[in-house]
This record gives structure tokens, sequence and C-alpha cells, in this order.
């Protein structure tokens, strides 16, 4: 989560759906000039989902594979997105031009939880959470390369310099645990978002309902990862499904439901209810929440480095997603 996904949120997923912050794409009606106690409390709560949605992932890789999980979870969500959009009209044609970008964004947005969902088994929950967000620079660059009123002004490269520096920093932390393959992996997630992100304002998706782009992503990320489960004989976990535990079940749940779909349509609506910008500070919370999450619930390290990592990335975030 960071300055990629604010864009999205300001103009245009995330899943967003990554766990991450969902897709916005239509411009919302603001109905409320600040933020009230009950929008604080919902905005806090989002972030605290969002942030132990990768512990809630690693716990389970034991008994449900990771490709499989995420076959699950994302079907689960693409259907109820689909039934969503029914309730609220919302049309999925393919000659309305999001077909092309939506496919695209879709195995983007696929590969992108097939690298978290495998990373995690590599490397530690507190490091993927500093590692993911690098989505945000890599838009950046893309656009200011791409598209000349993108261009980065000096107070944004210094902000860039200081997340990098600052990955570079928890990436050296061997204190914190993790494995290289897990944090490449990683790496390589927050590089899909980012080209996702690209794509999204990049072409049509950009004007259309959140809702279709999210249900692009899940739908995407629902056939290729069952594939892949079919490829590396996860689907075998199947066969024990009656013996998978209740904490195996509640993950899907959580991350499916919980996560990928009621808590995205809270933020969607708290979106078109509040200035934009306010709401938008509130994700830097989130990857605070799943640091704090995974050590206190998986028992990781979180060392100083990785916080003063974490902290830089923040920052630099912060300045990066400065507007003239």
């Amino acid at each position: 989560m960071g300055a990629d996904t604010i864009d999205r949120m300001s103009s245009n997923p995330i899943t967003a759906a990554a766990d991450t912050v969902p897709p916005v794409t239509t411009a919302p009606s603001v109905h409320h000039a600040h933020l009230d106690l009950f929008a604080v409390v919902c905005l806090i709560a989002c972030c605290a989902l969002w942030g132990l949605n990768q512990v809630t992932i690693k716990l389970v890789l034991p008994e449900v594979p990771a490709m499989l999980q995420l076959a699950i979870r994302s079907g689960i969500a693409f259907l109820l997105v689909l039934l969503w959009m029914r309730h609220r009209g919302i049309r999925w044609s393919p000659r309305d031009g999001t077909l092309g970008p939506g496919l695209l964004s879709g195995t983007l947005f696929a590969v992108e939880f097939a690298c978290i969902f495998v990373g995690l088994q590599y490397t530690t929950a507190a490091r993927s959470v500093v590692f993911i967000n690098t989505s945000p620079f890599v838009v950046a660059i893309v656009l200011a390369l791409l598209v000349p009123s993108e261009r980065l002004r000096p107070l944004q490269v210094v902000g860039l310099m200081l997340a990098f520096g600052s990955i570079a920093l928890a990436f050296g932390d061997s204190g914190s645990g993790g494995g290289l393959l897990g944090d490449l992996l990683v790496l390589g997630a927050g590089l899909m978002w980012g080209l996702t992100t690209v794509v999204i304002r990049l072409s049509a998706l950009r004007t259309a309902a959140s809702e279709l782009t999210l249900a692009y992503q899940l739908g995407m990320a629902t056939l290729l990862s069952v594939v892949a489960a079919i490829w590396t004989g996860q689907t075998a976990a199947l066969d024990h499904v009656a013996q998978w535990s209740a904490l195996a079940w509640g993950s899907l749940f959580y991350q499916a439901v919980i996560v990928t779909f009621a808590s995205y349509l809270l933020w969607f609506w708290l979106l078109t209810r509040y200035p934009t910008t306010k709401v938008q500070a509130f994700v830097f919370l989130s990857p605070v929440f799943g640091t704090l999450f995974a050590g206190v619930v998986l028992g990781e390290p979180v060392t100083i480095l990785l916080l003063v990592g974490l902290a830089g990335v923040g920052i630099g975030l912060s300045l990066l997603n400065r507007r003239g």
C-alpha cells in the first residue's frame, strides 16, 4: 500500500485489491467536509484488517498451499463482487474498452499475489510488509517516463531516494529473519502491483467503476491460480479438506469475505462520503499494523533496522505523494 494506491483511489485496484488497498476509479461525491468519529474508526479498522491479512495467509500455509489458498480466496471474493455488481446495476461489457487493459491488469494482479503467497513461505510477514511498498516507486518512475505531467519534483525525488535507501536497509537486515528468495518474490509482487496501477492509470479502466476493475483482477487471479494449483499438484490438499482446522477456514473466510469484499466496499463508501485526501492519509497505518501483527501473532523478529526501514518508507511515500 502506498502512493500508487493513493493515486488509484483518487483518480481511478488491489486490491486491489493486496492486501492491498482497493481500487477506486470514479470520482467521489463528498457529503462531509471533515472526518467524524465514525469515519476515523472505520478507516483505522480497514487498515488494521489489511495489515493482518498477510499474517493470516502465512498462518495457514502448512494446511492450505499457496496457490490453492489464492484460488479459494479469489474465487469467493469474485463471486461476491459479481453479486454486488448485479445488485448495483453495474454492467460488464466487452465492448466498453476495458477488456484488454482489464485482462492485462488482472494478469499482473494474479502474478503479484502469487509472488506474495509463495514468497511468504520463504520470508517473514514483517519483512514482506516493507518490501511490498516498493510499488509506489515503480509507478512514480514509469509514469514520469511516460507522462510529462507526472514528472517528479525535487521533493518527490528526495522521497524516492529515502524510501529506496530504507528498503535497502531492511533488505540487508539479517536479524529480522526471512530469506533471499522470499524477499525477491515480495519485491517482484511490488513491481507487479506498480505495473498494474500504471495500466489502470493509462487505460479505459481509469474511468471505469472500481468494482469492474476489481472483478477483472479477481477473475484472472481465480483462473490463473486454479491452473497453477493443478499444475503444481496443490489441489491434492483438497483430499483432506474435511480435516482442515477452524483456523484454516477462518483465514480463508477472513481473506475473501472480510478483507477482499467487505472492507473494500466500506472503503469505497467512505471515499464517496468524505474528502479523499483525508481518507487517503490513513493508508500509511496498514504497514504499521502489518509489522505489529507479524511480531505479536507470528512471533517474528521485529528489529530496530526493520522499524527504521518501515519509517523511512512511510516518510518517503509521504514525500512522493506530495502534490504541487
